[in-house]
């Protein structure tokens, strides 16, 4: 069968290589795709957001099976025009993707169906989210309630700070049309564990748990990014806390979205706060997490394809999702001064010493091509280095050391990925 995977990050890069696996697949594109992916599929020139063309693409080429990498095309109801076309795609609709796509939607089905989250208020009008304010307990949590690549998230100690955030938010329109509604939350103080899961409408089934590191500085200092790195399991996420999600998350999400005329196909991420009080969502995601799929896929023994299929056929519940039983660790390779303003173009060297391992990966976010057919940066976060191992130890170390084997002018790491496995008891 004939596969598009839609998107240019590692995210899509670890897809395209799982679909790679599958011996079912004969022939992969990417759309728009990247330098590392060029090597598992032919890259195809159409910006994510194309809808137009994807779907005259997948036509005129006998695309079998679509998979939407990326939140913004989701959002946007890219699934809905592949249906309309009568193209089968991984992916939720545009009416389920609101999960993702609206902070406030997500926060009001939660607290219709006690889904347990932080107390929290939604405001359209900055003069009352600033009343509010005055009386409100800090630290707080402000978000605009949109997309915003992962960095429309203000952690606020004090009253100046709030007042500040809701500028930027709500009257600077820093991240555009997604602070038009804003989202202030509790602010929840625990471990953070990333959970993947696929579904099918009514049926989900849990992938491995993971555990992200979103600041840009060790010790989690900086600004917010994208992620820089992640590691799979989190010793953090036990059978108690899994059984608690079972119970009062996982399923009662899935329901909840179905009761709404909502019913969601394809991959919901939980992003979880362990509290005193027990697990609560900090967000949700529709998709894939970046870096969470290069840590969680390598260690999927399933094809990615039969599953994917199982989802948007409404037949998971046949599907036996099974994890091999060991770690994986990845460290991202940015330019540095991510987030805010960094150089690209630069050569990268070092690919080669990945060749034949099946253990060490280099997932490609931010590269492509130049003129001479070179390998250069082409974002803030340019690979991502993941290793597998028989723990988490193992893994780290090994990812540490395969970071080394990769050079451009101003790379830049985090040195503190997976810190916290050495706290797990």
């Amino acid at each position: 069968m004939k596969v598009l995977v839609v998107g240019s990050g590692g995210r899509e890069h670890a897809i395209c290589r799982a679909v790679a696996k599958s011996s079912r697949v004969d022939k992969i594109y990417c759309a728009p795709g990247n330098a590392g992916i060029a090597a598992l599929a032919e890259c195809v020139p159409i910006g994510a957001m194309e809808f137009d063309k994807l779907v005259s693409f997948a036509k005129d080429n006998a695309i079998d099976f679509t998979i939407i990498g990326m939140d913004d095309p989701l959002v946007g109801g890219i699934v809905d025009e592949f249906e309309k076309a009568g193209l089968k795609c991984f992916g939720p609709k545009k009416n389920a993707a609101i999960l993702e796509g609206s902070k406030a939607f997500s926060k009001d089905l939660m607290k219709k169906y006690n889904i347990p989250t932080a107390a929290y208020e939604n405001f359209t009008d900055a003069k009352e989210a600033l009343k509010y304010l005055e009386t409100a307990k800090f630290p707080i949590v402000l978000k605009a309630d949109g997309l915003a690549l992962g960095k429309g998230v203000l952690i606020c100690n004090t009253l100046e700070e709030a007042k500040e955030g809701v500028r930027t938010i709500m009257e600077d329109k820093k991240f555009g049309t997604a602070g038009n509604t804003m989202v202030v939350e509790e602010f929840m103080t625990g471990r953070e564990v990333s959970v993947l899961s696929f579904v099918d409408g009514k049926t989900i089934k849990i992938m491995s748990s993971a555990q992200d590191h979103k600041r840009a500085k060790d010790g989690d200092q900086g600004l917010n990014t994208g992620g820089m790195g992640n590691f799979s399991p989190s010793p953090f996420y036990t059978k108690e806390v899994d059984d608690f999600c079972q119970k009062y998350i996982y399923q009662a999400t899935v329901d909840a979205m179905a009761a709404e005329g909502r019913p969601f196909t394809g991959v919901i991420f939980f992003g979880l706060m362990l509290t005193e009080d027990g697990p609560k969502v900090l967000e949700y995601n529709a998709r894939f997490g970046d870096p969470e799929a290069q840590v969680v896929l390598p260690r999927m023994k399933n094809d990615i394809i039969d599953v994917m299929e199982a989802c948007v056929d409404g037949r998971l519940d046949t599907i036996d999702l099974q994890f091999e039983d060991n770690a994986a660790v990845c460290v991202v390779l940015a330019s540095d001064g991510y987030p805010v303003s960094y150089e690209k173009g630069f050569k990268i060297s070092g690919f080669e010493k990945f060749d034949g391992k099946d253990d060490y990966f280099c997932f490609h976010a931010g590269t492509k091509f130049d003129d001479n057919g070179d390998i250069v940066t082409n974002g803030g976060r340019v690979l991502g280095i993941t290793a597998t191992g028989a723990d988490l130890k193992e893994a780290r170390k090994k990812a540490y050391e395969a970071t080394e084997w990769v050079d451009f002018a101003n790379k830049y790491m985090r040195h503190d990925i997976g810190k916290a496995i050495d706290e797990a008891k």
